[in-house]
């Protein structure tokens, strides 16, 4: 597997977004139209849009950026966390959550998420702490 940074109009986007869709997850539809509508492109400091590559196919994606609900630029937030079903339970979803991590903290205090219930226990065991009474925010990593 190989991560690297990617763009809505990466190969192999259209079949994740439409694989996503299917699944009843719009993530990807709207990382797309924000995209085009220039209303996020990954493009500020400490923002970046990662894909995972599993034998030539895109399998998964993953962003980093500044945590629009925060109202501070050290916060950032990941975003768009989607892996494939057909590669799921490989460790891909924390290999891009690792990749988008690991320089994290030169740009933020601290990484943001929400995160659906079913979703809880892998961001806790990658080290993220719950939040509790926050609409925007189920997860937090401190650095």
């Amino acid at each position: 597997m190989q991560i690297v940074p990617i763009t809505p109009d990466f190969d192999g986007f259209a079949a994740l977004r439409e694989a996503s869709v299917a699944e009843g997850q719009r993530m990807l539809a709207r990382l797309q139209e924000n995209w085009i509508s220039g209303l996020n492109r990954f493009d500020r400091p400490g923002e970046i849009l990662a894909g995972a590559i599993v034998d030539g196919v895109l399998a998964g994606v993953c962003g980093r950026n500044v945590d629009p609900f925060a109202g501070d630029a050290s916060a950032g937030r990941v975003r768009h966390l989607y892996v494939t079903s057909a590669h799921r339970g490989r460790g891909i979803g924390s290999q891009l959550v690792r990749f988008i991590v690991r320089d994290a903290a030169d740009f933020f205090r601290f990484l943001n998420t929400r995160a659906p219930p079913q979703a809880f226990e892998f961001y806790e065991r990658l080290g993220f702490s719950p939040v509790l009474e926050n609409n925007t925010v189920t997860h937090r990593l401190y650095f």
